[in-house]
């Protein structure tokens, strides 16, 4: 199972900062797809920025034994922005996006649940 956790860890973590850099850093194809959000610049930079900032908190607090409680939170953070990416995608009948976001929802948990079950109670 531990291997399993990394793997999706390691996953999530090159998505996610790819995600959040693309956005964060668009080039001009990218900021007309911006440009359609319903959504402020500085909501979405801040959803950006925290997708960037998950990516290595899913990986180096556990990897590197210094505050290991950090991945199952970078985690749990990741959950609500995909919960809005789902329903976000499913508003604009975007059924493929909505899928994809809600299985990148779904290992967020998942990684968020095995690496806090770690912890004695």
């Amino acid at each position: 199972m531990d291997v399993f956790a990394w793997v999706v860890q390691a996953m999530l973590a090159i998505v996610f900062l790819a995600h959040g850099l693309l956005y964060l850093f668009p080039s001009p194809a990218v900021q007309e797809i911006r440009k359609q959000l319903p959504f402020s610049v500085g909501f979405m930079r801040f959803i950006y920025a925290a997708e960037v900032l998950a990516a290595p908190g899913l990986i180096l607090p556990t990897l590197t034994g210094i505050l290991p409680w950090l991945t199952p939170m970078a985690a749990v953070g990741l959950v609500p922005i995909m919960g809005g990416a789902v329903v976000f995608h499913l508003s604009r009948r975007e059924i493929t996006s909505a899928i994809f976001a809600a299985v990148l929802l779904a290992l967020a948990a998942f990684v968020a649940l095995v690496r806090w079950s770690a912890f004695p109670n």
